[in-house]
């Protein structure tokens, strides 16, 4: 199986004391250190590094305007913050709507930002990057009919909508992938989001699309982060409309209960019928998750593993993209469980 990593992810270096920070940060470089060392070691495939497929693909899926401010933001901000203080947001202006784009760093922080969890420092543009090439360079292997390819990416991305980072996420890999995917040849791809909390970016990216399936599994946003987004009746818009499904569940769902959910959404996948099918693979599901902040959920390693195998099932073409999971004692028997149904 190919397994598809960048180098640079450690660029986003949240491992250190970053000042703001008053919370423990969850989001570092040993997560991925973890994964990719458990897969190097079971021989589940040879790592190989994201080849770079430029901007293109990332503007595609994202406003300029974005782009433009994650390359420049931690420069720009040094007129005000001192050697590698991250920039944090000064106010939250976008996520209900704002009249104007501000000018200075810190306010264009808080107008593109939607939460306080996503740090910018020096590195964090060159991760983000990167951990795009990544799911770029697994949809690429995938369209050359590779039956599964393996994304590690990092940081993780289906938070980020086309205007917007949040959540940890900067660039929506699932998203970027899913256009690849399409390009050139306009095929029909389905989203599956297995991540503990739901993937507002990719939703909204794609709610007005029809030839993009979204669904997502996760924690009822009434209990859980991201709160604003998530809902049963969110079924999309336009043309899009029923091209968008979630499944909100409660807290502490266990295996028979996630797999019966999880049924019902290979049976709305099945009725779409793509081309394509891209998995948002959030670890963060399995019970003990520390994101979860209220318990999460009760489902096993064993549960993970029946996820994936009827994922498999579908015997589509499939782009698995990391997203969450925070458990670093336990990511790499995680990831191990996940992927070798596909491979």
């Amino acid at each position: 199986m190919h397994i598809i990593f960048a180098s640079q992810h450690q660029a986003h270096a949240t491992s250190q004391v970053m000042p703001g920070c008053p919370d423990r940060y969850d989001e570092t470089p040993p997560r991925a250190k973890a994964i990719l060392a458990a897969l190097d070691a079971a021989g589940l495939g040879s790592p190989v590094q994201a080849a770079d497929h430029g901007l293109a693909p990332i503007l595609a899926v994202h406003d300029a305007a974005l782009i433009d401010f994650l390359q420049g933001a931690f420069a720009g901000s040094r007129a005000f913050l001192p050697g590698d203080s991250p920039l944090w947001p000064d106010g939250y202006y976008a996520v209900q709507g704002a009249r104007r784009r501000p000018a200075g760093w810190q306010q264009l922080a808080g107008y593109h930002a939607t939460d306080r969890d996503s740090p910018i420092l020096a590195g964090t543009w060159q991760a983000a990057y990167w951990s795009a090439q990544a799911a770029l360079t697994a949809a690429e292997l995938v369209k050359a009919g590779q039956r599964a390819a393996y994304a590690l990416c990092r940081p993780p991305g289906h938070h980020a909508t086309a205007g917007q980072y949040g959540g940890y996420c900067y660039l929506n890999n699932a998203a970027i992938a899913a256009r690849h995917l399409q390009a050139g040849r306009g095929a029909r791809v389905a989203i599956v989001d297995i991540d503990l909390h739901h993937g507002n970016g990719t939703q909204e990216i794609f709610y007005a699309d029809p030839t993009v399936l979204t669904c997502s599994l996760h924690a009822d946003p009434d209990q859980e982060y991201p709160y604003f987004w998530g809902g049963a009746d969110e079924l999309g818009s336009g043309a899009g409309l029923g091209a968008n499904r979630n499944w909100p569940l409660p807290a502490g769902i266990d295996d028979p209960a996630y797999l019966a959910a999880l049924d019902e959404t290979l049976a709305t996948v099945r009725t779409f019928h793509p081309a394509f099918l891209v998995i948002a693979a959030g670890f963060d599901l399995v019970q003990g998750d520390p994101s979860a902040t209220t318990g999460g959920f009760r489902v096993t390693v064993d549960g993970l593993e029946q996820v994936s195998r009827r994922l498999a099932g579908l015997g589509l073409p499939t782009v698995i993209v990391q997203e969450g999971g925070y458990q670093i004692d336990r990511l790499g028997e995680m990831a191990l469980r996940f992927l070798r149904p596909f491979a």
